[in-house]
């Protein structure tokens, strides 16, 4: 029987990572990015670039009710992006990640797709909530009671540090590839990005430290 997946895509260099992770895994996999009105169309416009790059079915789904209801450095260009007195980035969208696998696992339901793919990590999260092991375990076990389904929730990233990130990558042979099309950087530039916003920084460190790691081999 076809294994169907269904890749949650950003055009970000984790979820990129995971959709080369995925298709050499799964027959046959969808990609899903939400549009929250996040500050950078250019994240959809990257998203859609490489799903047409690679010949893949690309949904988009309106979220805009997220922006409305949790407003936050990701999405409004006068908010700061800085730690807040909760230890939590002014990046942090309350709730995303919930939402965003709820309405994947309901797009895959309609798929027939088993397998939902995230690029969360725990090691490198950023003090996110959402983006730990134990919730995304627990959201397993709730989408599966709440749509009598059998769904199995992968992340790749989860103990991987963003060398490790890049590693994995290179393993896949679309290290070139991530670098050069995706979109990470904060203020909607791609590839390598500004170089001095916090996602650049993390990306451009971890590259930089697999690179010397690979080179010492």
């Amino acid at each position: 029987m076809s294994e169907k997946a269904v890749v949650v895509f950003s055009g970000g260099q984790d979820s990129t990572t995971c959709l080369f992770w995925a298709l050499e895994r799964f027959d046959e996999v969808h990609l899903v990015t939400f549009d929250y009105q996040q500050r950078h169309s250019q994240e959809l416009e990257t998203a859609a670039a490489i799903a047409d790059e690679l010949g893949l079915h690309h949904k988009v789904m309106d979220m805009s009710l997220l922006n409305q209801l949790a407003p936050n450095a990701l999405t409004r260009e006068d908010i700061d992006i800085e730690t807040g007195e909760d230890g939590l980035p002014s990046t942090f969208v309350p709730g995303r990640n919930h939402l965003f696998m709820s309405f994947a696992a309901v797009y895959a339901y309609q798929l027939g797709a088993r397998h939902i793919i995230t690029g969360v990590c725990e090691t490198d999260f950023s003090g996110y909530p959402d983006c730990r092991d134990m919730f995304i375990k627990s959201l397993n076990v709730t989408l599966n009671l709440g749509m009598n389904a059998d769904f199995i929730l992968h992340t790749p990233l989860m103990w991987l540090d963003k060398a490790e990130t890049w590693e994995l990558a290179d393993e896949l042979d679309a290290l070139d590839f991530v670098r050069t099309k995706t979109l990470t950087c904060y203020n909607g530039i791609p590839g390598d990005g500004c170089g001095s916003c916090p996602a650049c920084e993390l990306r451009s460190a971890g590259l930089q430290k697999y690179l010397k790691q690979k080179e010492a081999r």
